[in-house]
């Protein structure tokens, strides 16, 4: 079952570039323990959320409620990586100069008390990810599937109570994604909460036991992926009005 425990609340957030409305009145939460999908076609404000909750952009209007205490808006990226909010970005940007198992000791060192406590961090999330016959190449020497892999790994490395991942299947052979996908899993059942932001359905319906649809910066719908999914409105905000006509036709 569930857990109903809200981890992450989002209260009625507002943000614009200019004249474009990019989150508009947006408001939905995150359970504790679940792999929530966030979901909805490209310019529907998925990353500019994710933005907003990790401090990267500060909303014009609304709250986020983190562990129901209000995300101040003079808390910066680093504070609320602290508080446990971790994630990853669509294009993934290794220390290139380092190796894998130095990238992610440099992360530990900034959240364990110790640089003993930080090697020790490195080693189990390396062994956790399953990195040992890579820990000492160059992360420039990385295939894409590797470098969102320790993407994750060095998000890890913060002690996330939450991880939102930004298209991390993005680019990957469909073996690959399978791989990637019982990593997700692997990482949830450790106890942290997922907001998974993707485009690959397949992956989506695997994953998530529940998905929020964006549009437009505006919440579309949520609920069961399944039946989210063959919503009309939702099949016209991915497809067009064309394809819903033509699939109420048939």
């Amino acid at each position: 079952m569930k857990n109903e425990n809200k981890i992450l609340e989002i209260k009625n957030l507002d943000k614009s570039f200019g004249g474009v409305h990019a989150i508009n009145n947006l408001s939905f939460d995150v359970f504790e323990g679940e792999i929530l999908g966030l979901i909805g076609p490209n310019g529907s404000g998925k990353s500019t959320c994710v933005n907003l909750i990790t401090g990267v952009y500060v909303q014009d209007k609304g709250d986020i409620l983190y562990q129901g205490n209000t995300l101040l808006k003079k808390q910066s990226i680093a504070d609320r990586a602290f508080l446990g909010l971790g994630r990853t970005f669509q294009s993934p940007r290794p220390f290139l100069n380092l190796t894998v198992w130095e990238s992610v000791y440099t992360i530990a060192m900034l959240h364990t008390k110790t640089m003993k406590q930080a090697a020790e961090k490195a080693d189990e999330i390396i062994e956790m990810v399953g990195f040992n016959d890579i820990a000492n190449t160059l992360c420039s020497k990385l295939p894409i599937e590797k470098r969102k892999w320790l993407d994750m790994a060095r998000t890890l490395a913060i002690n996330p109570k939450i991880l939102m991942l930004d298209e991390c299947l993005a680019g990957l052979t469909p073996i690959e994604m399978d791989d990637s996908i019982e990593f997700v899993k692997k990482i949830n059942k450790q106890g942290v909460t997922i907001l998974f932001i993707e485009h690959v359905m397949a992956a989506v319906s695997k994953l998530c036991t529940r998905v929020v649809v964006l549009s437009e910066g505006t919440l579309l719908s949520q609920g069961d992926p399944k039946i989210v999914m063959n919503e009309q409105e939702v099949i016209k905000a991915y497809l067009g009005e064309d394809y819903v006509n033509a699939y109420a036709e048939n």
